[in-house]
């Protein structure tokens, strides 16, 4: 394979969150073809996805591996540049500091309204940010995951309506996501899972009327000065809620089989020719 190859590879592998495999992948193309700033990116994003201190080591070290032969790289620059303005300035000072170096080069190479640009105004707006933009921001995060949780418990409502789910391509993430769900979903003693799954609206309205109506009965009888045992109601939601969440991870767990075993097929193709 060449370089563009193993990016390429990469890049698929990166965009579904196959974080491992990018960083396996990344580090057998520089082993096999010699250096190369592409995949030092690659190799470095990788580990900075996990968003841990060790994994944050891995990743300069990646970058600086790359700006060793490729000073002036600026996908490593500015993927080095939006890990520095991540650190901490207490726990790590010289990454910190080299954040400011980084910027300097990157005004230098990349001119206004270059895509480039764009990364580090983005980057810098992010490592700006007061706390309540950081609560903003936090909120929106989780809306955006409430938001897919609810298409995702659509898609599942449609497959359990028509009771299956269609034929689709193995790498897509979507119609994977759907068929693990029916599979953890599955079997008479989830039935009440999947009726909530299918009527998601319905149910939270009825479990929030219960979850009112149990606690006003419990002090209106005078069991309880305050209670809060209504809301023990909201259990069946949050075990269907769990089911979805489990089958994404399950469904991209097997989309990176998929991408792995047609990128294995295709080098043992490439071998007999």
């Amino acid at each position: 394979m060449t370089h563009d190859e193993y990016a390429d590879r990469c890049e698929e592998l990166f965009a579904v969150g196959g974080f491992a495999q990018v960083r396996k992948l990344s580090e057998a193309g520089l082993e096999e073809l010699g250096p190369d700033p592409v995949l030092y990116r690659w190799l470095g994003l990788a580990h900075a996805a996990e968003d841990e201190d060790d994994h944050d080591a891995e990743a300069e070290k990646a970058y600086e591996a790359g700006r060793a032969q490729w000073p002036d790289d600026l996908g490593l620059l500015v993927s080095y540049l939006e890990l520095c303005l991540r650190a901490d300035a207490w726990t790590y000072p010289g990454r910190s500091r080299r954040a400011v170096v980084l910027k300097e080069r990157i005004a230098v190479l990349a001119p206004a309204g270059s895509p480039e640009a764009a990364r580090v105004e983005d980057a810098l707006g992010w490592a700006g940010r007061g706390y309540w933009q950081d609560v903003r921001e936090r909120t929106a995060t989780v809306r955006a995951e409430q938001a897919a949780l609810t298409s995702h418990s659509m898609d599942v409502a449609e497959a359990l309506e028509r009771g299956g789910q269609a034929p689709a391509h193995p790498e897509d993430v979507r119609a994977a996501e759907v068929a693990a769900a029916l599979e953890l979903l599955a079997g008479p003693w989830r039935a009440p899972l999947r009726l909530m799954v299918r009527h998601r609206v319905a149910a939270y309205v009825v479990t929030f009327v219960l979850v009112l109506a149990t606690n006003n009965a419990l002090v209106l009888s005078g069991t309880v000065t305050y209670s809060v045992w209504g809301w023990i109601w909201y259990v069946p939601l949050l075990l269907a809620d769990g089911k979805l969440k489990l089958a994404r991870r399950v469904a991209r767990r097997r989309v990176i089989a998929a991408m792995e075993a047609r990128h294995a097929d295709t080098a043992a193709s490439a071998g007999r020719r």
